[in-house]
């Protein structure tokens, strides 16, 4: 008897017709390029969904899942992506489940930016509605991104740390994630280093990588480094900008200070008969002597003349 794979209750009720064959069972003919096990599952759920039928929902009635995987992107991508909502209409159905607490009510599994643009134009949203465990949600987000673009650094981060924290199995998140044990801990690390509201003020910030964030996470152990990154981001100059620029913006303010060396003062050498033929300055390494040819026009020439013999007489003395 064949296996039942995770999430193949998203296909719908199996055909009972001799000869069809049930497409997640392991004896189903697959193309060699398959993805395997649960995200095999969800990807040809996912492309399952898009033949079947939808149905419209008021988007006030869908809420947010317990994690979120994308953090709010900045307004200008948002509103063009609204704007072909607009006049072009929703091309691509969300996917949602019952809300697991809530009778008659949502939860958005993906689609986020899609309910987001859809509810401002106060249209109905296209749903496909499909009963998922918490794990399946999880895994349905995760497929769905790896076939748009990307998550970021920080976005992969926070949303490993989060899934974690809400007592998801690491496997699970690997999964969803498609990473391997060693990079999910190295995403958790990152995102706890970080205080969370600080991430979500900045933002996805796609073109800073796990270093530059890393870097950021040192210079915010500082003292009251966290309270200048939050002024930072507060000023109404900053909040506007691209997530990337918001990141450079806290990334120079919480840098540290350079601590600028007090030059030793000088001191002025006076010979016996009264002309002050040199001053001098000295540190730790160096000792600068500086002849005023004004007040001794041929002392420096004659001091060149003779220092290999002051040298000479002084290595006679440390003998």
């Amino acid at each position: 008897m064949a296996r039942k794979h995770l999430l193949s209750d998203l296909a719908g009720p199996k055909s009972n017709e001799q000869g069809q064959s049930d497409p997640f069972s392991r004896d189903s003919a697959a193309p060699q390029y398959a993805p395997r096990g649960a995200i095999g599952a969800v990807s040809r759920s996912i492309e399952l969904l898009k033949s079947q039928s939808l149905t419209e929902l008021d988007p006030d009635l869908i809420d947010a899942p317990a994690v979120i995987d994308r953090l709010d992107e900045d307004g200008e991508q948002f509103e063009e992506f609204a704007r072909n909502i607009r006049e072009n209409g929703q091309q691509v159905p969300i996917l949602v489940r019952p809300h697991p607490t809530v009778e008659g009510r949502y939860q958005i599994a993906y689609g986020r930016r899609r309910l987001k643009a859809v509810k401002a134009a106060g249209l109905q949203i296209k749903a496909a509605v499909r009963s998922l465990s918490d794990d399946e949600l999880v895994l349905a987000q995760g497929q769905e991104n790896s076939a748009r673009q990307d998550l970021s650094f920080i976005e992969r981060a926070l949303y490993a740390a989060e899934l974690e924290a809400k007592g998801f199995q690491r496997s699970v998140i690997m999964a969803a994630l498609a990473v391997d044990k060693s990079n999910l801990s190295r995403l958790i690390q990152a995102a706890t280093q970080l205080p969370a509201d600080i991430i979500r003020l900045i933002g996805a910030a796609p073109k800073t990588g796990r270093d530059r964030w890393g870097e950021l996470a040192t210079r915010l152990e500082k003292q009251d480094a966290i309270t200048t990154a939050r002024e930072t981001l507060a000023d109404d100059t900053v909040k506007p900008l691209p997530s990337d620029e918001r990141f450079a913006r806290v990334f120079e303010a919480v840098a540290p200070k350079k601590v600028k060396k007090e030059k030793a003062q000088a001191e002025v050498w006076q010979a016996d008969d009264g002309v002050k033929a040199a001053s001098f300055r000295q540190d730790k390494r160096t000792l600068t002597l500086m002849i005023d040819k004004k007040a001794a026009p041929e002392f420096g020439d004659y001091l060149m003349s003779v220092l290999p013999e002051i040298y000479a007489s002084f290595k006679k003395t440390k003998r």
